[in-house]
């Protein structure tokens, strides 16, 4: 059986530099992978270079066994790759409501943004009560619930998230690193940058680390940063 998510040999930068240094990394159907390290070395480029988001790119990457290296990032979102950005990555002066259909286009998930919408709001009950606010007055976890669960609304086969902790006060990150690693994947699977271990220790089926551009297995050394 082929893996959910495959990677081999990547390597990827931006302009004349080099982030990546040939990444080899297998996630199957219904995992949760944690990659831990600091900023810098490289969480980011590779999360944005599994959708075409950087300058360049070699190696392979695929999806179900089908190379997807070279597909754009709008193909990637219609066949169910979706990435969770750093920070919010909203549209300021549209309401929660509207942010989160953003989220609905990818094949038929427009046809159920409301059954969707109903979802990330069982998930994130805040959101549900804030469905007609702007969301440049929300707090800062409410629009990382926002931003998050403009995500879930896709119907997602593979979950690329970024981060989810950045700038957050250390209970709303919790609660949100909480939820996110208890969705049920349906099958799919979720891979999850983030630089505190303690906040997806237990909660994920294993860990790596990326330091300077390459992985290698996670010895929990550090001491949770």
């Amino acid at each position: 059986m082929s893996a959910a998510l495959e990677i081999r040999g990547l390597e990827a930068g931006y302009g004349p530099l080099s982030v990546l240094h040939g990444i080899d990394l297998s996630v199957a159907d219904g995992e949760r992978v944690g990659i831990l390290g600091l900023n810098g070395h490289g969480k980011t480029t590779m999360l944005r270079a599994i959708v075409d988001l950087v300058d360049w790119k070699r190696g392979e990457i695929l999806l179900n066994g089908e190379d997807i290296t070279h597909a754009t990032t709008h193909a990637l979102a219609r066949r169910g790759v979706v990435l969770m950005p750093q920070g919010d990555a909203l549209f300021p002066g549209l309401t929660v409501k509207d942010n989160l259909d953003a989220g609905a286009y990818p094949g038929g998930s427009w046809k159920r943004r409301k059954e969707r919408r109903d979802y990330v709001c069982e998930i994130f009950p805040r959101l549900g009560e804030r469905l007609g606010q702007v969301v440049g007055t929300l707090s800062g976890g409410e629009r990382r619930m926002c931003s998050i669960g403009r995500g879930l609304m896709s119907e997602a086969r593979i979950y690329l998230v970024d981060e989810p902790s950045l700038g957050l006060g250390p209970g709303i990150a919790k609660g949100i690193c909480d939820t996110l690693l208890g969705l049920d994947l349906q099958g799919g699977a979720l891979l999850i940058a983030e630089q505190n271990r303690a906040l997806i220790d237990g909660k994920i089926d294993r860990a790596l680390r990326m330091h300077g551009g390459e992985l290698a297995p996670d010895t929990g050394e550090d001491g949770g940063h």
